[in-house]
């Protein structure tokens, strides 16, 4: 195996992206699958009203196409449950997004699925990953990152399992908030755990995998970067999550992904942090929460905000790639 697969792979995933955008934005716009924008959201946001969403699913038909082709292609006809996980947790969690998209622009409902419907379906697929990683007898001991110490769970890894996919995926949810945030602050995430799939582990297939959602990302990033004219919405923010929680999962480097997706924790800390203080005390930390939109408040550009959290996505991934490799 040579750097030209990885390369290639970035490449398919990029072009698929590049070249089914032009075709299914102006799609959703004439289905008038256009943005609803909340009212007590920053006033700037508003002229992004109409803007087409649900554009995560070229994201995840460009992810899985690759995916199955290269891989095919280099393990010998073969897939493995490796990928079935990855595009179960990827494809499920998508089909989630989609509804919960699907009922806020078609049905004009904003809030979309219920805070209960969209937990009982993550809950779901999660279930199904552990099921199948527990046919594969596989590990129930979590590392501790830069150490050889392993800490076993036991019955508590399930549930283990189950936080981290739910967690994620509505973590990285509320990272998708302003142009091209999301997208950048997780190709730089999924980069970092391509490099570590393969020069740490190595495994072939999440290495490919990762590097498939790289490639669509910045495909995305096109004509996702300010000024947008397509957001991913939820069919691609909670598939983007659930699947790099899995990655960490079947690599073993579950705490590691609170280092490498430290923007997106964060970004979930914001919200809890403003959410007990403001119930607690009756006032706010943060003039907005998730935390992007506190520095859209301070009077940041939104291109100020996007660029400043990409560079502390990448230093997050620097820092876990240090403590996995080379502190090891």
């Amino acid at each position: 195996m040579n750097e030209y697969t990885f390369l290639i792979t970035v490449a398919i995933a990029f072009l698929i992206t590049v070249l089914l955008s032009p075709i299914l934005i102006p799609f959703l716009r004439r289905l008038k699958f256009g943005q609803s924008i909340r009212e007590e959201g920053p006033k700037s946001h508003q002229k992004k009203s109409g803007t087409p969403t649900m554009g995560g699913v070229m994201i995840i038909l460009s992810i899985t196409i690759t995916t199955i082709f290269v891989v095919l292609r280099v393990n010998n006809g073969v897939l493995g449950y490796e990928i079935f996980l990855l595009l179960l947790v990827l494809i499920g969690f998508g089909l989630l997004g989609f509804l919960d998209d699907f009922i806020k622009v078609v049905l004009k409902r904003n809030l979309g699925l219920t805070s209960k419907q969209k937990l009982l379906g993550q809950l779901v697929i999660s279930v199904i990953f552990y099921i199948v990683l527990l046919r594969e007898d596989f590990a129930t001991t979590i590392s501790l990152p830069g150490t050889d110490m392993a800490l076993e769970l036991g019955w508590f890894y399930p549930i283990f399992i189950v936080v981290m996919l739910v967690g994620s995926s509505n973590a990285v949810n509320l990272t998708d908030g302003l142009d091209g945030l999301l997208a950048g602050t997780a190709a730089i995430a999924f980069g970092a755990f391509a490099i570590l799939a393969w020069y740490g582990i190595p495994d072939l297939t999440i290495t490919l995998f990762s590097l498939a959602v790289v490639g669509a990302l910045l495909g995305f990033l096109v004509f996702n970067a300010h000024p947008a004219k397509v957001f991913m919405g939820d069919t691609g923010s909670l598939a983007l999550g659930g699947a790099i929680a899995a990655i960490a999962i079947l690599l073993k480097m579950e705490i590691l992904l609170v280092i490498i997706g430290g923007v997106f924790v964060l970004e979930t800390l914001s919200v809890i942090i403003q959410v007990i203080s403001f119930k607690t005390r009756g006032k706010r930390i943060f003039l907005m929460s998730p935390l992007h939109h506190h520095y859209e408040l301070k009077g940041w550009s939104e291109w100020r905000v996007v660029t400043t959290f990409w560079a502390v996505g990448i230093l997050f991934a620097i820092l876990g790639i240090y403590i996995e490799v080379l502190s090891t």
